[in-house]
């Protein structure tokens, strides 16, 4: 099996160029590739395969080439990930499967639209984010309010006074199972400057990840919506700049005029084959 290594941020990722959609992928097979220490290792795996090698409905395709099949490091599907689109849309130009520039690119969450160059930053207009409510998350006992942000997957986002560094996110945070019933990535940030924030995240499948692009916008929205705000129903989308500083690194979060768009650093650090018959 022919695999790539890219990371987002040091969000890393097995990239597998399936183009024409012949390889079946296992759960089994995800969990092997990204265990640290008997596999290859990654937060996620990004299975590179034609639109029209796949059965997706229409609405998830449009005029898209490529489809961006995501698998959490547990082998569950997972229907977006921001970094994981723009280390995806960085491997389809370097490998000369798709021109520099702007596309589309299809998803389980819908369409993004990449904006890239020869080299260089990478850009994923992530649509609509939007506040759902309210609901709490807990850490070694202690509770954290939190808003509930969609990003195309579910998001509790909750804020900190204090140092984010402390946090024990070894194991998941809890959270209420009604209000997340397929499983929820949490964010806790804390304000450092105007439009500035720092983060943690824990994302549902993979683990405390050091960076999370789909959390990212999520703590944008969150940071950049008055306090009491619980739905985005009731006002227009802030506008903005947001620097989002993560363990991994720094990415810029863009909200305004009913979308929010993600950039920053992708990497392809390394290719390669899997031994025969190791998975």
């Amino acid at each position: 099996m022919r695999f790539v290594k890219g990371h987002g941020t040091e969000n890393d990722f097995v990239i597998l160029p399936d183009l024409d959609g012949a390889l079946d992928l296992t759960a089994e097979a995800v969990v092997r590739l990204c265990d640290r220490r008997a596999g290859i290792g990654a937060d996620g795996v990004l299975r590179v395969v034609r639109t029209k090698a796949t059965d997706l409905p229409e609405d998830l395709v449009g005029d898209a080439e490529w489809f961006m099949d995501y698998r959490n490091a547990d082998g569950g599907i997972a229907e977006m990930c921001g970094n994981g689109a723009r280390v995806f849309a960085r491997y389809l130009v370097d490998a000369g499967l798709a021109p520099p520039g702007e596309w589309n690119l299809a998803t389980r969450g819908g369409l993004r639209r990449v904006t890239l160059g020869a080299s260089g930053d990478v850009s994923v207009d992530m649509g609509q984010p939007r506040l759902l409510g309210w609901s709490e998350a807990s850490v070694e006992g202690e509770v954290f309010q939190g808003k509930r942000v969609s990003v195309g997957n579910p998001h509790l986002v909750c804020a900190v006074d204090g140092p984010i560094t402390g946090l024990d996110l070894s194991r998941a945070p809890g959270f209420d199972p009604g209000a997340f019933p397929e499983g929820v990535n949490v964010e806790f940030f804390r304000r450092v400057g105007e439009r500035h924030v720092e983060m943690r995240v824990y994302e549902r499948g993979s683990g405390e990840t050091r960076s999370c692009g789909t959390g990212t916008v999520a703590v944008a929205l969150a940071a950049a919506t008055p306090p009491d705000a619980a739905s985005t129903e009731n006002f227009a989308l802030p506008q903005g700049d947001w620097t989002v500083d993560v363990p991994g690194g720094r990415v810029t979060v863009t909200l305004g005029h009913g979308t929010a768009v993600l950039s920053g650093p992708a990497v392809i650090v390394a290719e390669g084959e899997t031994r025969p018959g190791w998975l």
